[in-house]
């Protein structure tokens, strides 16, 4: 039986890499004779380096940049050919914030224009910023800061220090700094700068504001836009993504694309996926939010257009057969429920994926047997 193996990363426990190693190794604890080919995945988000770094090879760069609260953090960035490639968790991620100190009004994102500004300096034609996963909600106004754009001190303090400009914001520097170069936000999330669907109503919460911050939040995220850009920026798809990320990418001539596409293409996945008899896809938390063009959905999409069954398995299921199906996944696997709590799924995450991943395996070769032993009675007749 082949099999492609394709998840994104288990939040808070698994890699994209580990989790797609103890499904292929559970699978194969009880199908031995299994060709199982390992794709593991990011939409831009958290592992988006590692995952292409595996597809792609090229050459990864240290850096210390600013993180989100103003300290030195490490990170990486991959080169390709004459392409970039930056994950903007790195620089400016919620994991780098402790619980007790996650403030979206505070974090800022400057870390992710330094490491824009290495990839330049490096002779990168391309740069191809993942997005997601991040702490801040300062519309990308750290990063321009970071490329040349002024006042750079009051752009470098966060969020909530937007609605307090001195004055004009200087772009003509930030732009010049990536002239000439293809400027990619990597994003599947379409949400637009400000208002009910908005970096701070949508996003402002998973950091840590509360509903009379986020309101006070997307009230200076307004104020940067007039000063910035009064025209229809703001309302761009995926404006709002990594906390208005976007929306500074696209002041100073990126583009939005979709971070799964990017991915999938340079993976191979259509080509893979048309070898197979299943597609095993995945992530921490399998819910309505995923059939809204996250990571799993396009995996199932692209098998689904080669005829290929999918399946899910994830940390928890929140999504109802029905949607799934309409969705093109076969079926979904939860570990939370095999391993019979939330605790021992995410204490023993490895351990549980291997077991569920055996599971599973049990039932689809079997049921790929049955169907096998049944055709060749027909043909027998």
């Amino acid at each position: 039986m082949r099999i492609v193996i394709a998840p994104d990363k288990f939040a808070g426990t698994l890699s994209a890499v580990e989790a797609a190693e103890a499904v292929a190794e559970g699978w194969r604890s009880v199908d031995p004779g299994a060709q199982t080919r390992l794709l593991p995945l990011s939409d831009g988000g958290p592992g988006f380096v590692e995952v292409l770094h595996t597809a792609l090879g090229g050459t990864l760069h240290e850096a210390q940049v600013t993180g989100p609260l103003g300290a030195p953090v490490p990170a990486r960035y991959l080169v390709s050919g004459a392409t970039a490639y930056i994950e903007s968790a790195q620089a400016c991620g919620l994991h780098l914030v402790p619980g007790d100190r996650r403030d979206p009004g505070r974090t800022t994102s400057r870390g992710v224009g330094e490491l824009i500004a290495r990839a330049v300096a490096d002779g990168a034609r391309s740069v191809v910023v993942g997005l997601g996963g991040s702490s801040t909600n300062d519309g990308g106004a750290g990063m321009l800061a970071a490329l040349g754009a002024e006042p750079a001190e009051a752009l470098s303090c966060g969020g909530a220090a937007l609605g307090r400009l001195p004055g004009a914001v200087g772009l003509d520097a930030a732009r010049e700094a990536v002239h000439g170069v293809s400027l990619v936000a990597a994003t599947d999330v379409d949400n637009p700068l400000l208002g009910l669907h908005g970096a701070s109503a949508v996003f402002g919460p998973q950091k840590g504001a509360d509903d009379d911050q986020v309101q006070r939040l997307d009230a200076a995220l307004a104020a940067f836009a007039e000063a910035t850009d009064p025209g229809g920026l703001r309302d761009a798809p995926g404006a709002g993504a990594a906390g208005g990320l976007g929306y500074g990418m696209l002041l100073v001539g990126g583009a939005v694309e979709s971070g799964i596409a990017r991915v999938l293409g340079a993976v191979g996945l259509a080509e893979d996926v048309s070898a197979a008899d299943l597609v095993i896809t995945g992530e921490g938390s399998f819910d309505t939010q995923s059939l809204r063009g996250k990571l799993p959905h396009g995996v199932a999409r692209a098998a689904a257009d080669q005829g290929v069954p999918c399946v899910v398995l994830a940390g928890a299921v929140g999504v109802g057969r029905q949607e799934a199906a309409a969705a093109g996944i076969a079926e979904t696997y939860s570990l939370v429920e095999s391993a019979g709590s939330t605790e021992a799924a995410m204490s023993r995450s490895a351990e549980e994926l291997r077991k569920l991943a055996a599971d599973v395996a049990r039932r689809w070769s079997g049921a790929r047997t049955g169907a096998a032993g049944a055709a060749g009675d027909s043909s027998a007749e």
